[in-house]
């Protein structure tokens, strides 16, 4: 992705030596680039895809940009939602011709696809695992792999059961920026890492989206505990390459829900709207009008809910301090109203620390690059600067190449199974515990996953 050029910074640049040796302005994703065209000659046969659940993930990255990005690759022999509009129209969106179902064993007895790609609500992850692995088919799951350690195990006993393989499709783990904190504490540059700092903003409008949707129920996906810090909770997993063994953790909803001035069932039908900040016009939006306003008469489904309405159940602020197995102490928040989106994180070490503000909308700085500094104990400052890209930084091209071209090499260890799905929700189940219990929780205690001090 090309970008205007602008003045970089206020600092001189330092070029960067060993493990991330190169020239201040890196691509780490070049390597693993390249290595995808030798892959990409090999493969002779189609592989034979399905998808259950149609809506904006399903027919966006795991529909239409696979068509177009990968036919050469990927044969799509199913579609599948439980709502008939919704099915239609997106399989329109996905520009596929293969066969429709509204009935999901059907598809899979039918169609008999290779891979089955799950996009629907977090709560029904579990039931179209174990029935899709006991159908014949491999797993490619969004995250959060399952909401609650009942449906982990049930994952957990299928893989095992079936000898079939489910992938948790955590994309942060291939954006550039993240792959090259991960290369620099394998490093050493910091020396041996001691503790995290780690805390996440949701700005007032992608956060605020999660409380209009099925997401503000925690039956339906777990809390954003589960359904959204699954994916940082991967990624420490993932950088500090151990195993988690207790959260302690604080929670409240004191913003959005019961907390508003007012409320309404949905956006459209509010008499509020002149004077409500959160006011959003679903149908503005052509594609989520065509999706879900259009077909609600099937199933009843508004996905432009009011933030304040009465049901919402989750929490809207919550921190945790999660201690690993090796030792690795971890502080961590999430916000979810903030005027600004990203995270700040910083990885201390016995040589010294590194650190990053990145931000992803309405940022503070007009930047077009994401920075990583490491700082030692006795030593310079040197600065490593991160082209910015679309699609989670350049990630999800990253996640799909390795998906879908045979092959393709894994030198960062991003791929995710079933094991790795299971500990990034585990640590969000055990802190929603511990918000309950107000006591710590030990993973251990969850499912039949024995934590490790060093990453399996």
């Amino acid at each position: 992705m090309k970008h205007k050029e602008k003045k970089i910074s206020r600092r001189k640049f330092l070029t960067v030596s060993g493990a991330i040796a190169g020239t201040t302005l890196m691509d780490p994703k070049s390597q693993i680039l390249a290595t995808n065209i030798q892959g990409a000659k090999q493969k002779k046969v189609k592989t034979k895809v399905a998808v259950v659940g149609l809506g904006n993930r399903g027919t966006g990255m795991w529909g239409g940009d696979i068509v177009k990005e990968y036919a050469s690759h990927v044969e799509y022999v199913g579609l599948c939602d439980h709502n008939p509009g919704r099915l239609e129209v997106g399989s329109q969106m996905i520009g596929s011709n293969c066969p429709t179902y509204t009935n999901f064993e059907q598809m899979m007895r039918e169609a008999k696809p290779d891979q089955l790609i799950i996009t629907t609500d977090d709560n029904t992850h579990d039931y179209f695992v174990e029935k899709g692995m006991e159908m014949g088919a491999n797993i490619i799951c969004e995250k959060p792999m399952a909401i609650d350690e009942r449906k982990i195990q049930t994952i957990i006993d299928a893989e095992k059961r079936t000898g079939k393989k489910c992938r948790v499709t955590f994309n942060y783990r291939y954006s550039p920026h993240r792959a090259k904190m991960w290369e620099v504490l394998r490093s050493g540059e910091i020396g041996d890492l001691t503790s995290v700092d780690f805390h996440w903003y949701l700005d007032t409008s992608h956060g605020a989206d999660y409380f209009r949707r099925w997401h503000r129920l925690v039956e339906k996906g777990g809390s954003l505990w589960v359904h959204k810090a699954s994916h940082h909770f991967d990624l420490l997993n993932w950088w500090i390459q151990s195993d988690p063994e207790s959260v302690y953790a604080l929670g409240d909803l004191e913003f959005y829900g019961k907390n508003g001035p007012f409320r309404a069932e949905n956006c459209r039908n509010c008499p509020h709207t002149k004077e409500c900040n959160f006011y959003w016009d679903i149908n503005k939006d052509q594609r989520l009008k065509r999706l879900y306003v259009d077909n609600e008469k099937y199933d009843g489904y508004h996905r432009d809910g009011c933030v304040f309405r009465n049901d919402v159940n989750i929490y809207d602020k919550m921190a945790a301090t999660i201690k690993y197995m090796n030792g690795v102490q971890v502080a961590y928040s999430l916000t979810t109203y903030s005027p600004y989106e990203g995270y700040r994180i910083a990885f201390n070490g016995t040589k010294g620390r590194m650190d990053a503000w990145i931000q992803e909308s309405n940022p503070t700085s007009d930047v077009n690059y994401d920075e990583i500094v490491i700082a030692r104990n006795f030593g310079r400052r040197e600065y490593i600067q991160i082209p910015q890209g679309s699609g989670h930084g350049g990630g999800d091209k990253l996640l799909k190449d390795q998906v879908f071209i045979p092959n393709t090499p894994d030198p960062l260890k991003q791929a995710a199974g079933v094991r790795d799905g299971a500990l990034a929700c585990l640590v969000g189940i055990a802190a929603r515990k511990s918000i309950a219990a107000k006591e710590k929780i030990y993973i251990r205690d969850l499912t039949t996953i024995i934590p490790q001090e060093k990453k399996v």
